[in-house]
């Protein structure tokens, strides 16, 4: 199986906020932003994988920025690092300053996506190979994450958690 570039899995998904999306703030409702992101994030998955492709785990999520009603709003999502059947995907979202356009980051976040087959059944995924220091970054980030979730989930010994280890130990 061939690795593929992040770029490949980019997803861009840009709406606007109405107003039966907001709270009584009139700022988009965090569920509605959450759906917007598992939607991108399914679609990178999909293409990362040519499977079908079910949510695993929303792993992160910073509600940084409220997102007011009317604001033009963009989530780019792609793969950050593939593992064997497993894809974590890092989200980010963008809101368009509806004067000059410019493009301010508001919230960011990672979910995890698992390739199945037709009844259900975890399948591999091609590998990732980082072309920029941001992409390079967000991966080598993903192992660390995955291990600790691992360790977590006692799932994987502490002891084995390389990554994190080296994050504390140095020789």
């Amino acid at each position: 199986m061939n690795p593929k570039f992040p770029s490949e899995s980019l997803t861009v998904l840009t709406d606007l906020v109405l107003p039966g999306e907001t709270n009584p703030l009139n700022n988009l409702f965090g569920g509605e932003l959450l759906a917007r992101m598992d939607r991108a994030a399914s679609i990178a998955a999909r293409r990362h994988s040519r499977r079908h492709t079910v949510t695993a785990s929303v792993n992160h999520v910073a509600f940084n920025r409220a997102i007011p009603l009317g604001s033009v709003v963009t989530v780019e999502a792609k793969v950050s690092r593939a593992f064997t059947s497993s894809m974590e995907i890092f989200l980010d979202v963008w809101i368009e300053d509806r004067e000059n356009g410019n493009k301010t980051k508001a919230n960011e976040a990672i979910y995890t996506f698992v390739a199945v087959d037709d009844t259900g059944r975890p399948v591999e995924v091609p590998q990732i190979v980082p072309q920029t220091e941001e992409e390079q970054k967000r991966y080598d980030a993903a192992l660390r994450r995955k291990q600790l979730s691992l360790v977590l989930a006692g799932k994987m010994h502490p002891d084995e958690a390389t990554e994190l280890k080296a994050l504390f130990i140095h020789d």
